[in-house]
C-alpha cells in the first residue's frame, strides 16, 4: 500500500525469519565481531581472485540464512541482491549456485535495503512465499574497481573510508516468528555535484536526509517512534553533515539513537579513516548486529536508511558528478 509519495506501507507485516552475516578477518577485529555467524581469517577465501572471494562471502551468508530459516535453497520463492561488481557479478553467480529464481538489483550501497524493500513488498502482495534478500562487498575488489588496488599503497585522505569485506542475507515469510519490515521509503536520486570518489560520506548525506525526510512525513510520525535510526554508510563525515542538514531542516534526531553502520562496525584504533562502507556495511550491520538486538529484547522499532553512490569508473573518467540515493526500511518486533 503506498502511503504519501514514496512509501509502501506492508499491512502483513512481512517476517524476517533468519538473517546471517558473514565477514572477513578484519571485521573480526572491530567492535561487532562477536555478531557475525562466519569470519574468514583469510581474505582471499581460499580462492584465486578476490572477486571469487566475494563470491563466497555472499554465498555463505545465503546459504547461512536459509539453514537458520529452517528451510532448503528449493523453498524459496526469489532471491534478491546486489553488490558493487561489474554487472552484480557476485550476486549473478551466487545466483547460479543457489538455483533460485533471481532478481538482480545495483543500488551501490544502498542495495541491502533495497533487496529488503522489494522482498517485502512481494511477500506483501502473495507474490512470493519466502525471499532471500542479500548484499556483499569485498575490501580489495571494490578498492581494485573503483580506485587503486591495494599493492599500489596509495595514501588516502581523512575523508575516505574503508570497504567492508563482508555480506549480510536475510531470508522473508509471510509469517512465523521474527522481527517484521512494516515500511519502506523508496529515496530520489539526489547529486550534489560532488565528484571525489574519497569523499562518498558528504556525497551521500543529502540523499540520506531526502529520505529520512520522505518518510516521516509520508508516514506522518516523528523520530521518537523509532528507537535506533542508522544510516548505510556515510562514515563520520556524512553523518556530521546529515546531522546538520537535518537540525537546519527543523528535524531534530536525538543523537542517542543516530548512528551509522560505517562508524560502529570497526574500532576507533583500526586505520579506516572516515569509517566503513559499501554493500557489506549496512548489509552485515542490520542483518547481524541490529537484528541480534532486535531479537534480544533491546530493540524494538528501528529506521535502516543505505545510501548508495551510483557511479561507476566509467563516469568517474569521464568526470562525473556522484549521483547518490538511500532507501530506508522500518522494522519492529
Amino acid at each position: 500500500m503506498l502511503k504519501g509519495h514514496q512509501t509502501w506501507v506492508f499491512p502483513s507485516k512481512p517476517v524476517i525469519l533468519s538473517s546471517a552475516a558473514v565477514g572477513g578477518p578484519f571485521e573480526a577485529q572491530g567492535n561487532l565481531g562477536d555478531d557475525f555467524d562466519i569470519l574468514h581469517e583469510d581474505l582471499w577465501l581460499g580462492q584465486d581472485s578476490f572477486e571469487k572471494a566475494e563470491k563466497m562471502l555472499l554465498q555463505g551468508a545465503c546459504e547461512k540464512a536459509i539453514e537458520k530459516a529452517g528451510k532448503k535453497k528449493e523453498d524459496m520463492t526469489f532471491f534478491i541482491s546486489g553488490d558493487l561488481m561489474n554487472q552484480i557479478i557476485s550476486s549473478s553467480f551466487t545466483a547460479r549456485t543457489l538455483g533460485v529464481p533471481y532478481l538482480g538489483i545495483f543500488g551501490a550501497c544502498s542495495s541491502s535495503m533495497e533487496g529488503l524493500s522489494l522482498a517485502s513488498l512481494l511477500i506483501d502482495s502473495q507474490g512470493a512465499d519466502y525471499v532471500v534478500a542479500a548484499a556483499c562487498s569485498h575490501n580489495a575488489s571494490a578498492e581494485k574497481q573503483f580506485r587503486y588496488p591495494t599493492e599500489y599503497g596509495s595514501q588516502k585522505p581523512p575523508t575516505a573510508q574503508w570497504t567492508v569485506t563482508g555480506a549480510g542475507a536475510a531470508v522473508l515469510g509471510k509469517q512465523g516468528e521474527g522481527p517484521k519490515v512494516t515500511s519502506a521509503t523508496i529515496g530520489r536520486v539526489v547529486d550534489m555535484g560532488i565528484s571525489d570518489p574519497f569523499n562518498m560520506g558528504a556525497a551521500m548525506a543529502p540523499a540520506a536526509v531526502d529520505t529520512i525526510e520522505a518518510h516521516f512525513r509520508d508516514m506522518n510520525i516523528d523520530p521518537s517512534y523509532y528507537d535506533l535510526i542508522a544510516t548505510g554508510d556515510l562514515g563520520a563525515v556524512g553523518h556530521r553533515i546529515a546531522g546538520e542538514l537535518l537540525m537546519k531542516h527543523g528535524m531534530k534526531i536525538p543523537p542517542e539513537i543516530f548512528t551509522d553502520c560505517g562508524i560502529i562496525i570497526y574500532k576507533k584504533e583500526q586505520k579506516v579513516m572516515a569509517g566503513g562502507s559499501g554493500c557489506g556495511c549496512s548489509a552485515s550491520v542490520t542483518y547481524g548486529h541490529f537484528l541480534n538486538r532486535m531479537r534480544s529484547g533491546e530493540l524494538k522499532k528501528i529506521l535502516i536508511v543505505a545510501t548508495g553512490a551510483l557511479m561507476s569508473p566509467m563516469s568517474y573518467q569521464q568526470k562525473e558528478s556522484i549521483p547518490c540515493i538511500a532507501h530506508a526500511v522500518s522494522i519492529e518486533m
